[in-house]
């Protein structure tokens, strides 16, 4: 994978009319029905809709914030920060973010989304569905929404991969000046997921895109968002 190369183009199409999503659903076959997916594309899915399909909501009391709080301890492995009715966990998949990543928005009144159990098997079985449906091979990305440290706003992120990179490692190669990079690493996951969010929005009813365009080096097996997280050893602020 090389840092130079000409300027590439990529088009970005949200799936529609996918309608609601429940336990049990094969997202595969339904994205493959109503989205236009060709090899070497990058298929971005929602957690939300992911969580739904697995299964993975749950009953809160929606006149008692402390129920909320007891969910979101029980998903978390240690807890950072606590401001009022928010805080910022650890996850057993390792991710650092809020709440624990449950959700309550875009859930009926009285549930809510949890995380998958893992988001890279998850990416996995979606990208075999695609697979056995088209014919094609495609990279896939469950993303989900993350607030970022020192910054206000939030955006999307990937939580699971298959089939694409997570990071791509640019280090050894030159930048337009012909100097050796020494510390970029790309983590072209989260790039991919928030350019499909800039089409799925928040309150649309999207909750799948199609990225085409993409570095065909960057589609590849064994792929895992694993890769992402920075290790506790490398972490300056935790």
């Amino acid at each position: 994978m090389t840092g130079g190369g000409a300027p590439r183009s990529l088009t970005v199409v949200p799936v529609t009319g996918m309608g609601e999503i429940g336990p049990g659903d094969d997202l595969a076959r339904i994205i493959a029905r109503h989205g236009d997916i060709t090899a070497g594309d990058v298929v971005v899915v929602t957690q939300k809709i992911v969580s739904k399909a697995e299964g993975r909501l749950v009953e809160v009391d929606p006149d008692d914030p402390a129920d909320r709080v007891r969910l979101v301890e029980k998903e978390a492995v240690r807890v950072l920060r606590r401001r009022g009715d928010l805080l910022i966990t650890e996850t057993r998949h390792g991710f650092v973010c809020a709440n624990s990543g449950v959700d309550f928005s875009n859930v009926a009144s009285g549930w809510a989304a949890l995380l998958p159990e893992d988001p890279d098997r998850s990416a996995r079985r979606i990208r075999d569905g695609l697979r056995a449906e088209t014919g094609v091979e495609v990279g896939v990305i469950v993303s989900d929404t993350f607030g970022r440290t020192w910054r206000q706003g939030v955006t999307d992120i990937a939580i699971g991969c298959a089939g694409v990179a997570g990071v791509v490692d640019l280090r050894g190669t030159t930048d337009a000046l012909g100097r050796e990079l020494q510390a970029t690493e790309v983590c072209v996951a989260d790039e991919i997921a928030s350019a499909a969010e800039l089409v799925m929005g928040k309150a649309s009813g999207i909750p799948v895109a199609v990225v085409r365009g993409l570095d065909p080096q960057w589609l590849r097996r064994g792929s895992v968002a694993d890769e992402i997280i920075r290790p506790a050893a490398e972490d300056l602020f935790r």
